[in-house]
């Protein structure tokens, strides 16, 4: 098994902004290969939004985008703790909602929500939380807000959003 040095694991949280301990898991679970310890950093912050996902979202902050000023989006994204809601990750969340909203203008958050008939598509369409992320189709948006769960250690979730558009 090779060394996991202070320098590689420095590297790789540099890399994700996991915490030191999940990084050095990380990087002996993958004999220290970065590119697996990065993969075995997303499965950890998928287990652990799963395990805080009963917890009360009482905090947050609302985020808005415009397009060209003529589509915008407000998004209200809820966490645990007022601290957390003011990282740059959270808020970077926020925005990164705000923007998929604007360009993929989905009818509901989760599947277990109605979809109303005028939406129309599929459920991969319509429903933000399993939409392709705008800037990296092989993530949706529920693998990129469990992956800022991992980064945070606190639940989040998507409450509530408005699209609105010039014209419409």
């Amino acid at each position: 098994m090779p060394e996991i040095t202070a320098d590689l694991i420095k590297q790789l949280r540099e890399m994700t902004s996991a915490g030191v301990m999940d990084c050095k898991k990380a990087l002996e679970e993958s004999n220290g290969d970065l590119d697996g310890a990065v993969k075995k950093l997303g499965e950890m912050g998928i287990a652990t939004a799963a395990k805080k996902a009963d917890r009360v979202t009482a905090q947050g902050l609302v985020e808005t985008y415009t397009h060209a000023g003529r589509i915008g989006a407000m998004v209200e994204v809820a966490c645990e703790t007022d601290f957390v809601a003011r990282t740059d990750e959270f808020r970077d969340l926020a925005r990164e909602i705000a923007m998929q909203v604007v360009a993929m203008n989905p009818a509901t958050i989760s599947e277990e929500d109605p979809v109303p008939e005028s939406a129309g598509g599929r459920v991969d369409e319509v429903v933000l939380l399993k939409q392709a992320w705008i800037k990296d189709p092989s993530k949706d948006i529920r693998t990129l807000i469990n992956e800022t769960i991992g980064k945070t250690g606190e639940n989040i979730q998507v409450k509530r959003f408005a699209r609105f558009e010039i014209g419409e």
